[in-house]
């Protein structure tokens, strides 16, 4: 007899792969079936429909995610070195991507932005989670003052997510991870002339 949890795992595993790689609509309920090893009656006594498993999908992906950039924050002794270390765990994306695929998020978001307005919603809510995270470091570091007062939070947030993202994106399209170091380097500078010195 099957583990339910066990399962359920193996479900959003085997998806996950499939709507990272080859597309949201474009991976039917039978190439899960045929990936995990299991019936439909088995995706289904577990997912509602196909619209709950993607997001369930994208929701364990951004997990993992977030878990390895926040393990990254918390080596940083301050503002400026988590900073750093999200945009180093960034650096090594095109060499050691997280997911088969890029970026769960981006795919997502491309993927959702006009045809799936639930998985839009999902997308955005991570979005801005992330932004916000950083929002977070960038205003602790102001309030120890560890980075200037002038440090517009909610712009930087954005402009980092966004530089980042895009650069992912252009990292995908090009093979190459050039546009990559390039923002990275760009926004090192940034922090840097922000910073305040001890």
């Amino acid at each position: 007899m099957r583990d339910p949890e066990n399962t359920r795992k193996q479900i959003i595993s085997s998806a996950s792969i499939l709507f990272n790689t080859k597309g949201y609509k474009a991976t039917s309920i039978s190439d899960i079936t045929k990936k995990a090893g299991l019936t439909k009656g088995a995706i289904y006594k577990h997912f509602k429909d196909k619209s709950d498993l993607e997001k369930s999908c994208l929701i364990n992906m951004t997990g993992i995610l977030f878990s390895d950039i926040t393990k990254h924050i918390k080596n940083g002794k301050d503002a400026r070195s988590k900073l750093f270390s999200i945009l180093e765990y960034f650096a090594q994306y095109g060499k050691t991507p997280p997911f088969e695929g890029g970026c769960p998020l981006l795919n997502a978001a491309v993927e959702a932005d006009d045809g799936d307005p639930e998985l839009k919603k999902v997308v955005c809510k991570i979005v801005n989670g992330l932004q916000s995270g950083i929002s977070k470091v960038v205003q602790n570091g102001i309030d120890r003052k560890q980075i200037t007062d002038d440090f517009d939070v909610n712009e930087f947030a954005s402009v980092m997510y966004s530089a980042i993202e895009g650069a992912i994106m252009m990292l995908k399209v090009t093979d190459n991870d050039d546009h990559l170091q390039y923002v990275i380097k760009f926004l090192k500078r940034d922090i840097d002339n922000k910073t305040l010195k001890a």
